[in-house]
């Protein structure tokens, strides 16, 4: 039924949907009424999540693969995903210190550029590690407890003399997977580049 439409479009219109959900987390208070705008978040996160996945769909299916639409989804989807990492770290009311958003925020990158620079250096592109599906939801969970911590205005949990939250183990796993994602694929194409170099070096 969406033969028609662009797949172009369907990836441009998961950025309306994502600005909502980064002001939702960026705003959202420790109170009742904040449990309903991370709520909010979560939906527009599942909404957009849901589109992303559409515009690939809608593509093969209709035969409307394209370069461009490729380059396209990659981008915005390394947009999104940094902008929620920084929208929830500058949220004073759950996050003490937003530099560790900025260190997810680096680390997540890196991750994503090992997966595309193996490609560019003639591997398959790389997808191993903390993916950005497992990154979606580690942030859709994260805003569940979140809310519900906000309704039932319980504070925060302590591990290893840390507080965490909903939203700051958003951040922390984030970054976490993002440096075991870059290692991960630095060694996987530091290998298969080796061995290729073994049996067809360059001239």
């Amino acid at each position: 039924k969406l033969e028609n439409v662009s797949p172009s479009v369907l990836t441009w219109s998961t950025l309306p949907l994502a600005g909502v959900a980064c002001w939702a987390m960026y705003s959202a208070e420790r109170t009742p009424s904040g449990g309903w705008i991370l709520l909010l978040a979560l939906l527009m996160l599942i909404c957009s999540s849901l589109l992303d996945i559409l515009d690939g769909t809608v593509a093969r299916m209709h035969n409307k693969v394209s370069r461009y639409g490729d380059f396209l989804d990659h981008t915005i989807d390394r947009v999104i995903d940094i902008a929620f990492i920084i929208a929830i770290g500058y949220n004073s009311n759950w996050i003490e210190n937003n530099w560790i958003a900025w260190a997810a925020a680096l680390t997540t990158l890196l991750g994503s550029y090992m997966g595309t620079q193996s490609q560019s250096v003639g591997l398959k592109r790389n997808y191993s590690g903390f993916s950005r599906a497992d990154r979606l939801v580690v942030t859709g969970v994260g805003l569940f407890i979140a809310a519900i911590q906000s309704f039932m205005e319980w504070g925060d949990y302590t591990i290893l003399e840390q507080s965490i939250n909903g939203l700051s183990a958003i951040i922390i796993i984030s970054g976490l997977g993002g440096i075991w994602t870059f290692v991960r694929r630095f060694y996987s194409a530091s290998r298969d580049l080796k061995e290729i170099d073994k049996t067809e070096p360059l001239s």
